[in-house]
């Protein structure tokens, strides 16, 4: 019994430093968020087990939890690099499929279409001017590369609130709608899909769409990239943990190997 006990917390341990490797692998990737194992223990008995005699059988890993707290934010004067300072998400939707994933990771930029996009062909979602975040649906975000009069595209800026202003060469400006942020009842159900996205389940719940600073959800920051929330510090120091955790419980597999053998000897 002692060696599948060992052999379940070895099992626990290697889940452990794959999860803290992962993390530390993306110390430096732009809106990544860290995760944490948490485990719980086996027990078997029966109902007519005596409480004061049930030896468990191990421990499994419970969950494998995301942490969304902000990471570090770095100025990098890109008008299409966001942050969105609190709780939130940005909704992008795939040019491909038109599928929705949700990121923290606001390196967007402008394609030859005059879409706002992740690079990865991906547009960011915003609410179109005079939509009410309440009830209207959030629309791709497509800049017109000429305005009425045929003057050429200039520039964009994204204020506090959310709101994209694109000027012309002419120098007038037309509005383009206003971020829209996605939230969730339970963010950690959401399912990771690589390249600092996510997805939504039915334990993360439907999203929840609103403007930048109101409610709970969060504001916007141009011209700034929010890092990854890793701290390399306590990342090697639960890679410690998790190394001695894998010791001990080799260790206690190869003392249980020694007494069967001293059990084995002494039958023969």
């Amino acid at each position: 019994m002692s060696f599948y006990t060992s052999l379940s917390g070895l099992r626990n341990a290697q889940s452990d430093m794959g999860v803290v490797a992962h993390n530390i692998a993306n110390a430096e990737t732009n809106g990544f968020k860290k995760s944490d194992t948490n485990f719980a223990d086996l027990m078997a008995s029966s109902a007519n087990s005596d409480p004061r005699m049930m030896i468990g059988i191990g421990s499994a890993v419970e969950s494998i939890t995301q942490d969304f707290d902000m990471g570090p934010v770095e100025q990098t004067g890109s008008a299409l690099d966001l942050v969105i300072t609190g709780d939130g998400f940005f909704a992008t939707s795939s040019i491909g499929d038109g599928s929705v994933l949700y990121t923290r990771n606001g390196g967007f930029s402008l394609d030859g279409a005059g879409n706002i996009q992740d690079g990865q062909n991906n547009v960011l979602q915003i609410f179109a001017p005079g939509a009410d975040p309440a009830v209207d649906a959030p629309v791709n975000a497509v800049v017109p590369m000429t305005n009425a009069a045929g003057s050429e595209y200039a520039g964009v800026t994204v204020n506090k609130d959310g709101s994209m202003v694109v000027s012309y060469a002419d120098g007038s400006s037309e509005p383009l709608g206003r971020v829209a942020i996605a939230s969730f009842v339970q963010p950690t159900g959401l399912r990771q899909e690589g390249q600092t996205k996510w997805s939504a389940t039915g334990i993360s719940g439907n999203p929840a769409f609103g403007a930048p600073g109101t409610g709970r959800f969060g504001g916007v920051l141009s011209g700034a990239i929010e890092r990854s929330n890793v701290d390399l510090s306590e990342e090697l120091v639960n890679l410690i943990t998790a190394q001695r955790y894998f010791q001990a419980n080799a260790k206690a597999i190869d003392t249980a190997s020694q007494i069967s053998q001293t059990v084995i000897n002494l039958r023969t």
